[in-house]
């Protein structure tokens, strides 16, 4: 009898998982990402809020690491000044493969309400360095830094160690051209309750 065939009897009701090395290596990574907390202004205090009891965001295998190179995310929470932006980019540039970047908060995102005020701030930490999830809100609340780490989850689960290779994502939000909840001519017609629409004067009901 061949190996194999011994192996696929032995596993017949046994405990046993049997999986791929990507899916091994992004659910190890996905589970563990430790967090560089770039807190620049004030969506600092909800980057740090998320990490209260209250919010427990340890749970999720992301805890905040002042080492850029013992990280694997880099939560940029506010805003970021061009003279600030070359110090941003050197600690990134110090974090190990693979790493990913979380953009929280509108200034973080596209310059916020201080882009058209002040010459010196950068629109978007996208300008000098990847983002893999951005986070709009301003600021925005924890959960929502919460929903973004699984949102990096997901991305992480389309990675593989072979270069150039991909697989496919599972949204969790709805994609342009997606149909979305209450917007299907059936949920219409169920919600909405057809009228027929009154008489004019003079005519018979």
């Amino acid at each position: 009898m061949a190996l194999v065939d011994r192996l696929g009897k032995a596993l017949v009701g046994a405990p046993v998982l049997l999986s791929s090395v990507d899916a091994l290596a992004d659910w190890a990574r996905g589970q563990s990402l430790w967090a560089m907390p770039m807190g620049t202004a004030c969506c600092a205090m909800e980057l740090i809020a998320a990490s209260f009891s209250k919010f427990d965001f340890d749970r999720l295998g992301t805890f905040p690491r002042p080492d850029p190179r013992h990280t694997d995310v880099m939560i940029v929470a506010g805003t970021v000044t061009r003279k600030m932006a070359p110090a941003v980019k050197r600690l990134y540039d110090q974090m190990p493969e693979p790493k990913y970047v979380v953009a929280m908060g509108n200034c973080a995102v596209s310059g916020g309400i201080f882009y058209y005020d002040t010459y010196s701030v950068v629109r978007g930490v996208d300008e000098f360095m990847p983002v893999d999830v951005y986070i709009a809100g301003c600021p925005p609340r924890p959960e929502s830094l919460q929903d973004g780490v699984l949102q990096l989850r997901e991305i992480i689960r389309t990675r593989s160690i072979a270069e150039g290779r991909t697989y496919e994502r599972e949204f969790t939000l709805p994609r342009p051209g997606d149909e979305r909840a209450g917007t299907t001519d059936t949920a219409i017609s169920a919600a909405v309750p057809i009228v027929p629409p009154a008489p004019e004067a003079g005519e018979r009901s």
